[in-house]
């Protein structure tokens, strides 16, 4: 009776509801915050006796700055004990290390050496000091004298391509990151014409230093597309080397016209050091449920601390209508599925609520990761904890956007057309409910982002902007509390925000020569890092370049201190930008917050978005 009683209200609901979707047939109803349908059934316990996590190195980094500057940085650890200074030492010709730093430095986990010699390479590390007493050096890390400094670390690829995507992880188990890539670029949505070329995608493993580790073949049983293709890399094991998880397909499907419409599809997981299976599963089934063959290609991966501290892989099939998610464990070389959630089975309304990639975040507080689907989200047990029934968003962003109120915020831009402000909104993380609105129709927001990019308004600003093909080029700027702050092309771009200077304000990644205060063309390749440091500035923003090239494919604290690294990708090469300006304070690592560490993992599947933390860092 009572769920004849929800089913009821909800129709009532639909009835006064003046929401619709862009396509009135991928959505048939909206309706209100659901409570979880299975509220008895039992958390999960995994194989893990205590959080898995990565056990990073210093992350040392050394950057020639002018002929006779090098400038350092390293990171502060989560396992640091407080207080921790550091010294920095240079080998000298004979081998022998010598302290370069007076005093040690504890404001900052960075240093700049004003005299590394006349040798061609300078070779450094670094030591903690705890209480007065040095630990173990550091890895150390040599720098090529040159009259003309890179700027960057290049890492060569076997052939003149760019990926598509690339993931960092741990694959030797040596504390740094390493790369997995996924290449060409070239790909197609499930929506546009078939590729006919014959075109595969090829996975390859590069170590942090660039060595080659191996190439798999993805073969014709995958079509080239990111949303036939996802993959993601973490320790699912625990044994402290990373696997890859990826979409495998057999060889004979792929029909006449390019497409695969039948056949067996399987998530596999491939050793991270030699890219052989280690195991396969089989990948959630299409079906009819998912609508036509566009809607049913929509998959995606991700990884989540169900327990809190075992590793769970998740497999997913569905955006549009029906959403299937597989919850595993790897354990004794074998994925054991712990449940399956099935949007229809569970509630037969939960349908076209996905968004373009997922998010894993304990949003309740009780130590256990959620699943952010987009505005549906399940709790860690695979049931629905609540949804907004406001449909499929094209971007949400999980963190605290309101330091001045309680919990955790999602900032929702959704390609619903809506009358009543609902396309641009901020939710309460742990129970849906609506916080504030836009309060002004939209019509398909397509992308997004939260930022503290103005530092006299308290909290994140949210940004989003229409997508032309829905009829607007409209774009907005609101500050947490929801209040509009601008409308129009001055409003920054969504895309590519990165921490790269000495304080908390999160800086634009653009074209060069793009924008309000930069005069002519683009310049084909160049990137420059833009700056607002007031509401005022918006119109005429600072630039600051460090000769940056290439195509932007992540922004994350991959090594360094606090502040993120740029990767860029130029064909058969890829870039690691690192700040070189001075830091004023130090923080933990970014990598080792749970939240931020799990979208740059996620980041190699699905759309991209920069990356956001579990707290408020804002000025």
């Amino acid at each position: 009776m009572a769920r004849l009683l929800l089913i009821f209200s909800i129709i009532i609901f639909v009835a006064n509801t003046n929401g619709f979707a862009q396509d009135p047939r991928e959505r048939t109803y909206f309706y209100p915050v659901l409570k979880p349908s299975h509220e008895n059934k039992p958390s999960l316990t995994g194989w893990a006796k205590e959080r898995s996590s990565e056990k990073l190195n210093r992350g040392l980094v050394a950057i020639q700055t002018a002929p006779e500057k090098v400038y350092m940085s390293w990171r502060l650890k989560a396992d640091d004990p407080e207080g921790t200074g550091f010294n920095v030492y240079r080998l000298n010709s004979l081998g022998k290390a010598i302290k370069i730093n007076r005093k040690p430095v504890i404001a900052t986990t960075d240093f700049t050496d004003q005299l590394p010699g006349k040798s061609t390479v300078a070779t450094y590390f670094a030591r903690a000091l705890v209480n007065g007493k040095e630990g173990k050096d550091s890895e150390k890390i040599s720098v090529q004298l040159s009259a003309e400094p890179k700027n960057y670390q290049s890492i060569a690829f076997r052939g003149n391509y760019k990926p598509q995507r690339i993931a960092v992880a741990d694959l030797n188990g040596d504390g740094a990151y390493d790369f997995i890539i996924k290449q060409p670029e070239q790909g197609i949505d499930p929506g546009g014409q078939p590729n006919t070329t014959g075109l595969t995608y090829k996975i390859e493993a590069y170590l942090n230093d660039g060595t080659f580790l191996w190439q798999k073949d993805l073969g014709p049983g995958i079509e080239p597309g990111i949303w036939y293709s996802p993959m993601v890399a973490w320790d699912f094991n625990g044994d402290g080397k990373a696997e890859l998880a990826v979409k495998t397909g057999p060889e004979n499907a792929r029909e006449a016209d390019g497409r695969v419409r039948s056949g067996p599809e399987w998530c596999s997981i491939l050793n991270g050091m030699t890219g052989e299976e280690i195991c396969k599963v089989d990948w959630p089934s299409r079906s009819w449920r998912f609508g036509d063959y566009n809607r049913n290609n929509r998959n995606q991966m991700g990884v989540a601390y169900l327990d809190g501290k075992t590793p769970f892989l998740l497999v997913a099939r569905g955006t549009y209508k029906a959403m299937i998610v597989d919850a595993y464990q790897m354990e004794d070389h074998q994925l054991k599925k712990a449940w399956r959630w099935d949007g229809d089975e569970e509630n037969p309304v939960i349908r076209h609520q996905g968004a373009h990639n997922m998010h894993s975040a304990d949003v309740d507080g009780d130590g256990r990761d959620e699943i952010v689907l987009g505005s549906v989200v399940l709790d860690d047990n695979g049931t629905a904890l609540w949804s907004t029934g406001y449909g499929h968003p094209d971007k949400c962003f999980v963190t605290d956007i309101d330091p001045q109120r309680p919990g955790l915020e999602i900032f929702y831009a959704s390609e619903e057309w809506w009358d009543n402000g609902n396309g641009v909104c901020l939710v309460d993380a742990k129970t849906g409910e609506t916080i504030w609105n836009i309060g002004r129709k939209t019509l398909h927001v397509g992308d997004g982002m939260v930022a503290d990019i103005l530092p006299d308004i308290p909290g994140l600003e949210c940004f989003a902007s229409e997508d032309p093909k829905g009829g607007s080029r409209d774009k907005y700027l609101l500050s947490a509390k929801g209040e509009l702050l601008m409308t129009g092309d001055s409003v920054p771009d969504c895309r590519n925000w990165i921490f790269w200077d000495a304080d908390k304000v999160r800086e634009n990644i653009v074209p060069a020569g793009r924008g309000n205060r930069a005069s002519g063309s683009s310049s084909p390749g160049k990137l420059i890092i833009r700056k607002n440091n007031s509401a005022g500035d918006l119109k005429s923003p600072a630039e600051f370049s460090d000769q940056i090239e290439g195509t932007v494919i992540l922004m994350a604290d991959i090594q360094g201190d606090w502040r993120e690294e740029l990767i860029t990708l130029l064909p058969g090469e890829m870039r690691i930008y690192c700040t070189t300006i001075p830091a004023k304070d130090r923080r933990v690592c970014l990598m080792q917050d749970p939240f931020y560490r799990n979208q740059v993992a996620h980041r190699s599947m699905g759309y991209e978005q920069s990356p956001v933390l579990s707290y408020y860092l804002g000025e």
